[in-house]
């Protein structure tokens, strides 16, 4: 919201607590604070209703939600031994996943981390085809 100012000067504000900065206590703003305040609020009315009627919030708190979940996977994941090369490989994968900025990022550890996994699965299939082999 653009604020006009006595002297004529126009400020951009993006928040109450923007427009109480900007303004501060001064008595002769009581007139602007008051009618910025009503356009706020209007502004948050309709943002709240435009919300609820797509289901925003609905989806807003499921997301958080499973982060929360994710978060707490995560942690278990720390405290609970891996007794085979998959559940070290799952875990590697989900720290992957997790924590990786984006794709293929090349900052450190993530590509070390790739390479780690890599060699987990790469022994995992040789420890099958060899297993396999020694049975026949």
């Amino acid at each position: 919201m653009t604020v006009r100012v006595s002297e004529g000067e126009d400020v951009t504000v993006h928040s109450i607590e923007a427009l109480n900065e900007f303004l501060g206590t001064r008595p002769d703003m009581a007139a602007l604070r008051e009618a910025a305040e009503a356009h706020f609020a209007a502004h948050q009315a309709r943002w709240d209703a435009a919300a609820e009627e797509i289901g925003y919030n609905t989806v807003f708190r499921a997301e958080r939600e499973a982060g929360d979940w994710a978060q707490d996977l995560l942690e278990a994941f720390s405290t609970i031994a891996a007794t085979t090369l998959a559940g070290v490989a799952g875990k590697l994968d989900a720290v992957l996943r997790e924590g990786e900025a984006w794709e293929e990022c090349s900052e450190f550890p993530w590509p070390q981390i790739r390479s780690a996994l890599n060699d987990l699965v790469r022994f995992g299939k040789l420890e099958k085809v060899f297993n396999g082999e020694r049975r026949s």
